[in-house]
């Protein structure tokens, strides 16, 4: 191993040649205020296998990295920490032989190989696998910011070798984890506040914990959006990607047009698509598929778009005021339902939006093992248990068990032929859906 790139792994590992310094060097590493993640179970059950590689993937800034290092703290595993932003471990993580020969010249006994910006690594995929294959009894933690470059890298190369694990911003449920054991009165309320603030500003860990949370997302925008993704891609029209980023936060929830956005953003339509394609893969945004089940003259391809983080979109549409003074706030309230679905939901629920020729429509359709649930936004007060003729038509042609109506003001349930229809506030969302989750 070369002189300098074992200064390089020291300095960045200092309990390996003081093993005092372990407490305080992982101290470092953490925020003063940490929000316990859902995801962490999962993390914790994985690292205790060996010869196996978890991906932990999400966009930047959402905490993957503080995540490690705080199960590293309760866990405290054997750790050798690689960032793979510094030059010098790049060049090492090419060979996976000569990188295990090296490992045993520092003369530690490792249980866990932490690598940090995977997405700087030049082919992570192939390199990740000779390691695996080798079985030298080393779990692998990796984190990356892009899934467009650990999928184009990993995917094929460790199928059966890893698992992948999305790490996104907070969730309501996260933020208020501290208020799960009050008082039925006092979580609700709490949640209620939480909820107001979650939908103006969304849940990146560095936003939610400012107290000047609209300069960091401005701040997030120009990292992830604009600067990110033009360089990481090589974007060679980044006044047309900030064209169409706004854009599309202005029609959140409407239906793509490649043709009309292509024609206000200046360029063709293949682009726009190529763009929506990577801030999709970079957890920016999504184009939400519709789905179309053959009961009604139905769309069959045109998708829906949303945003990860209800910060970053009200950022690029211009501003933070409170949901119930916007005159936008039904797109504000239906994408925070679409990302709180998109942060709850595991991997095998399907998330589609139904739309009849005629104009009937449901916001959100998930699909879990065959059973198929609707759910409907209402960015207003309802009083009465009504429904739209639009979930009306979606009731009588899939018949569902349950559907929900999310709004402003109104907790109830009511049978609606044959189908159990909630209407529940937005603070209610995740209970709905564990009900879901657990009876499918």
């Amino acid at each position: 191993m070369e002189t300098d790139l074992q200064r390089l792994i020291l300095r960045n590992n200092p309990w390996l040649s003081d093993p005092q310094s372990w407490t305080a060097a992982i101290n470092r590493m953490l925020p003063e205020v940490f929000v316990p993640r859902a995801v962490s179970g999962r993390i914790q059950e994985a690292l205790q296998t060996r010869n196996k590689a978890i991906l932990v993937i999400g966009p930047r800034q959402s905490g993957k990295s503080t995540l490690a290092w705080q199960l590293f703290k309760v866990m405290k595993p054997r750790v050798l920490y690689l960032n793979c932003e510094e030059t010098l471990i790049r060049e090492w993580c090419t060979s996976p032989g000569l990188f295990l020969a090296d490992l045993s010249e520092l003369g530690r006994q490792f249980e866990v190989l932490f690598f940090d910006e995977i997405q700087h690594l030049g082919n992570a995929g192939l390199f990740f696998k000779g390691i695996v294959d080798a079985r030298p009894g080393y779990t692998i933690l990796a984190t990356g910011s892009s899934a467009f470059e650990l999928r184009s890298k990993t995917r094929e190369s460790l199928a059966g070798r890893a698992s992948r694990i999305a790490v996104f911003p907070f969730s309501l449920d996260e933020v208020t984890h501290e208020y799960a054991g009050s008082a039925p009165s006092v979580r609700d309320s709490q949640r209620r506040a939480a909820f107001d603030r979650h939908v103006a500003y969304g849940g990146y860990p560095d936003v939610w914990l400012a107290k000047n949370p609209d300069e960091f997302v401005m701040e997030l925008i120009e990292t992830l959006v604009m600067r990110d993704a033009s360089d990481l891609f090589g974007i060679k029209k980044p006044q047309a990607l900030r064209t169409m980023v706004k854009l599309c936060a202005r029609q959140t929830g409407s239906l793509v047009n490649l043709s009309e956005w292509a024609s206000i953003c200046g360029i063709d339509a293949k682009t726009v698509s190529n763009y929506i394609f990577l801030l999709s893969q970079n957890h920016i945004m999504k184009a939400l598929p519709v789905f179309a089940g053959g009961k009604r003259r139905e769309l069959t391809s045109t998708p829906k778009i949303y945003f990860l983080d209800n910060g970053i979109r009200n950022g690029l549409a211009g501003g933070f005021e409170p949901l119930i003074s916007r005159p936008d706030a039904g797109a504000l309230l239906e994408n925070w339902v679409f990302s709180e679905l998109a942060k709850l939901c595991p991997a095998s629920v399907q998330i589609h939006y139904w739309r009849t020729l005629s104009g009937a429509e449901v916001d959100f359709v998930l699909i879990h093992r065959e059973r198929i649930i609707g759910i409907e936004v209402k960015a207003s007060r309802l009083s009465k248990t009504t429904i739209s003729r639009s979930a009306r038509s979606f009731i009588e042609a899939y018949r569902p068990r349950s559907m929900a109506v999310v709004n402003l003001g109104l907790n109830t349930e009511s049978n609606v032929d044959q189908c159990r229809v909630t209407w529940l506030e937005p603070q209610r969302l995740s209970n709905y859906l564990r009900e879901f989750l657990s009876a499918s």
